[in-house]
């Protein structure tokens, strides 16, 4: 067994006790213990319960176990506690047609925006476009985001919270060929028409309104936008959304 370092943590010696790890740590003013435990020494996590540890997150091949040696309430961060799903609204802005799918295993098969979960370390516009491909063989690029819809408790996360973004995509190919599987029926719908029908799922109906608008008005009117920045860690960038800015806004220093 053997624990994450951190900068409030230490690393667990294996032929040490636990116990007498945990005195030493105390000792030396640690503040918190990070525990790994491999799926195939999983016997060990009641080792580290009696010890005071807890269950913090687990992953395919290990568990977590994390204990707070500090005073006070534990200020460890908790583990994700949201789940995200992403949707493509892909848009012909020739004929104003739009792509929607019905789900092969839902009860009342309503129209929506083909989708699903984003992937660890992907980005919201790849996982629209990805899923958009994988459910109905249509190719699109990413535009902006629509729309961002927060629930939770929500039966279909484990009980979690739910992040559920839909994205404007952009067409680059036109003919469907829809995955069996996990779609029932794919076509391209006029976006008024979509706006308008009782056979699309709430959400659905009320970005399809929107997605109408923008269309008729100007997608500056509804568009959150992505830039790309570096991150104060080296190497790294991140990812802002926000409306578009004016190009004097965009420059001011």
């Amino acid at each position: 067994d053997d624990a994450v370092p951190s900068e409030r943590g230490a690393r667990l010696t294996p032929r040490v006790s636990l116990a007498a790890s945990v005195a030493q740590w105390q000792r030396e003013g640690r503040v918190a213990a990070w525990l790994h435990v491999p799926i195939l020494q999983s016997g060990l996590a009641a080792v580290a319960a009696a010890q005071g540890f807890a269950f913090h997150h687990a992953e395919s091949g290990s568990a977590t176990l994390t204990r707070w040696l500090g005073e006070g309430p534990s200020r460890l961060p908790a583990f994700a506690s949201h789940q995200l799903g992403v949707a493509g609204a892909v848009l012909n802005e020739s004929n104003g047609k739009v792509l929607v799918v019905q789900d092969k295993h839902k009860t009342i098969n309503a129209w929506k925006f083909p989708g699903g979960l984003s992937n660890p370390g992907e980005d919201i516009g790849d996982t629209a476009v990805r899923e958009v491909f994988e459910e109905t063989g249509i190719k699109s690029e990413f535009k902006s985001i629509l729309s961002i819809r927060q629930q939770h408790k929500h039966p279909g996360a484990f009980g979690k919270s739910d992040m559920y973004i839909i994205c404007r995509l952009q067409p680059s190919s036109f003919n469907i060929n829809f995955c069996q599987q996990e779609c029932l029926r794919c076509e391209w719908m006029d976006l008024d028409e979509l706006a308008r029908t009782k056979h699309a799922t709430p959400i659905t109906s009320n970005v399809a309104k929107l997605l109408l608008y923008g269309y008729r008005e100007g997608f500056d009117k509804i568009d959150i936008t992505m830039r790309e920045f570096p991150a104060v860690y080296t190497g790294l960038f991140y990812k802002l959304y926000h409306r578009e800015l004016p190009e004097s806004y965009r420059n001011i220093t």
